[in-house]
């Protein structure tokens, strides 16, 4: 864990931030407005499809950003004060000299990203990937996915032809053969596959690669101020309790962000909806074996520069949040 002596005013604001609901006696932090960065607006409508926007004790923003390395920008310029992001920039921050600490961690147990081929290639086995041209996603979960796919084939990265790409270009390349597979998610395999023959490699083993992680991480100057750390406590609540209202309620969370936000049709809304396993929070302990795994991935395929320890990464300041709201 990081010292945690960096953490003191936080931990002491949040001694009552803790509870879930308990109102400041006088004296305590009141607590601050926050300011938190978002991704394709997904908390923002969160927050709203289940109603938990309105219950939040302090004023949150969420401000939209698009990946990773746009966030850790802002995160530096003192601009937020938690992000939202996938499974690799927090790596890859550290990485860059940034560590910015993990408070929460939110997973679905199966992965949403499939290895999915171009039309007229069929892939049985994982090993069949070898000399193919792949989509590379360097810094992204779509990276850690194909090595892993590899690692279990037993190939290494320079076994295929790696194409780089953004992740908005990847369909097209699919749809054109610029790329023998791509690391998609819904709803474009599904679209795909009805609309040029793409195929899901037919493995078993891909479905058991990597789980779907994300993480909330913070500025360290955020958790060390006892106002802003006494807001954190109820939003990480908030949040949870608004992840367990989207497992109970999987139709309307579609309709109203799917369909409704992002104006899809209401079959791939349906796509996306059933590649979806139920989301779950973990505490930094949970959490911490599979952020060392990933972190072991990239630094075996040269990502990383050197191979750190997974737990300095993580404070666990906000777990008991986490267990009384999941």
């Amino acid at each position: 864990m990081l010292d945690r002596r960096q953490f003191i005013l936080s931990t002491l604001a949040l001694a009552s931030a803790s509870i879930p609901g308990r109102a400041f006696a006088v004296g305590e932090a009141a607590a601050a407005p926050l300011i938190v960065a978002d991704q394709s607006e997904l908390l923002r409508n969160l927050f709203e499809a289940s109603g938990e926007a309105e219950k939040l004790a302090s004023p949150v923003t969420f401000p939209n950003f698009a990946g990773g390395p746009a966030i850790l920008e802002a995160m530096r310029a003192g601009a937020l004060d938690l992000a939202y992001v996938g499974d690799t920039p927090p790596i890859q921050a550290r990485a860059s000299g940034t560590l910015l600490p993990i408070v929460a961690t939110f997973t679905r147990p199966i992965a949403e990203y499939r290895l999915t081929s171009r039309p007229g290639l069929v892939i049985e086995k994982l090993s069949e990937l070898k000399g193919k041209k792949v989509s590379y996603v360097e810094g992204s979960g779509r990276q850690a996915f194909l090595i892993e796919a590899l690692n279990r084939a037993g190939l290494k990265l320079d076994d295929v032809e790696r194409v780089n790409l953004r992740v908005a270009d990847l369909p097209d390349a699919i749809r054109t053969g610029a790329v023998d597979v791509a690391v998609l998610s819904e709803p474009f395999v599904t679209r795909l596959t009805k609309q040029v023959g793409a195929a899901q490699v037919r493995d078993p083993e891909e479905r058991r690669l990597l789980p779907s992680t994300s993480y909330i991480y913070a500025r360290p100057e955020v958790l060390a101020d006892p106002a802003k750390a006494a807001a954190i406590g109820p939003f990480l609540a908030a949040f949870a309790r608004a992840g367990t209202w989207s497992n109970a309620n999987r139709e309307a969370w579609g309709e109203h962000y799917y369909s409704g936000f992002q104006r899809l049709p209401p079959e791939d809304t349906a796509s996306i909806l059933a590649a979806q396993a139920p989301v779950s929070f973990q505490t930094s302990a949970e959490a911490i074996p599979h952020h060392q795994r990933l972190i072991d991935i990239l630094y075996q395929a040269g990502s990383l520069p050197e191979r750190f320890d997974a737990a300095g990464s993580f404070v666990d300041t906000f777990d008991p949040v986490i267990v009384a709201s999941r």
